[in-house]
């Protein structure tokens, strides 16, 4: 140590002058020479640039359209079953291709929360809390009525996949297994809503206490109906043109001529209907309510059955007034 401080000091002039060059070369100069590059590998290729123009093509395009039938490496998707849910007749398939393990419908219970429970519940009721919360939104189904308990896995996945009436299509955020993964869990809410007694013993869960919360939610909700309908209704053009708002009738059935998912509702009131069958019908009171108690009964020709049951919840006050809306409407 005591040898370099002695150096330094022996050669200041020297240690000086080499710092000082080191910051000269720090300073920065413009430079403009290319730099050397001895080994050019790709960095200097003959090809053109993304949007480049290229004289060669009659569109001076660089930028060229696959040839028609190109597949990506990778996204060939022979398996229909398995990337559409559909069998090789078009036909949705029957069963959820993947093995139901616990992890997979977990997977599933994951994902629905994720993406479903919003509109359809926690226990796949339609009572999400978009669909409770007045939005305007069209009444998501229930999975536990019997048309959806019959539905083919391959039809749930294909909902979940394309989309279905106003329901968006979730392709691009949900993952083809975790959709298949969604299906599993549909189907465990399903069984969980609709079990039998037996299968719920085996359970080891006490069916006496079940029953008896039935019975109270069941009372509670029959002395409310009974409250509700002995209290005087207002049935008023006012109030239908809200509920047809809130059930967001509008999003399928237009009232400017249009057509629609649904038939449009101007000037429908009174005037003839030609249903799928060929029969002619009037739509008078008799008709509209049915359309919005049974909406299965009658297909205007023209549209397919997609319309959901609305009525569940509506009181018979509701639904008149939903009709003398309708009635308004020219």
């Amino acid at each position: 140590m005591q040898a370099a401080i002695k150096f330094i000091k022996s050669h200041t002039f020297f240690c000086l002058a080499i710092i000082a060059m080191l910051l000269v070369s720090c300073r920065g100069q413009p430079f403009n020479h290319q730099p050397i590059h001895p080994v050019m590998n790709m960095d200097q290729q003959r090809r053109f640039e993304a949007q480049e123009e290229n004289p060669f093509y009659a569109n001076n395009r660089a930028m060229r359209q696959p040839v028609d039938g190109t597949v990506a490496r990778g996204k060939l998707k022979l398996n229909s079953a398995y990337y559409r849910g559909l069998n090789e007749d078009s036909s949705y398939v029957a069963e959820n291709p993947m093995d139901l393990t616990k992890s997979f419908i977990y997977r599933g219970k994951d994902q629905y929360e994720v993406y479903c429970q919003v509109c359809h519940g926690k226990v796949g009721a339609g009572k999400g809390i978009i669909m409770e919360g007045d939005y305007n939104y069209v009444p998501a189904p229930s999975y536990h009525t019997e048309r959806l308990r019959d539905m083919p896995d391959g039809q749930i996945y294909s909902s979940i996949a394309d989309g279905v009436r106003n329901m968006p299509s979730y392709a691009t955020q949900i993952s083809v297994r975790d959709r298949w993964a969604i299906v599993a869990y549909v189907r465990a809410l399903q069984r969980s809503q609709y079990a039998s007694k037996e299968e719920v013993a085996q359970m080891q869960v006490s069916t006496d206490s079940l029953m008896s919360a039935y019975k109270e939610q069941q009372q509670a909700a029959e002395a409310k109906k009974a409250k509700q309908e002995k209290a005087p209704a207002e049935v008023s053009v006012e109030r239908g043109k809200k509920l047809f708002a809130q059930n967001a009738c509008g999003s399928c059935h237009s009232l400017d001529g249009t057509k629609g998912v649904g038939p449009s509702l101007k000037g429908l009131y009174e005037h003839e209907v030609t249903l799928d069958n060929g029969e002619t019908v009037t739509a008078d009171e008799a008709y509209l309510k049915e359309s919005i108690t049974n909406p299965g009964a009658k297909i205007v020709q023209g549209y397919q059955p997609v319309m959901p049951n609305v009525s569940g919840g509506m009181s018979e006050a509701d639904i008149q007034s939903i009709v003398e809306y309708l009635k308004t409407i020219e």
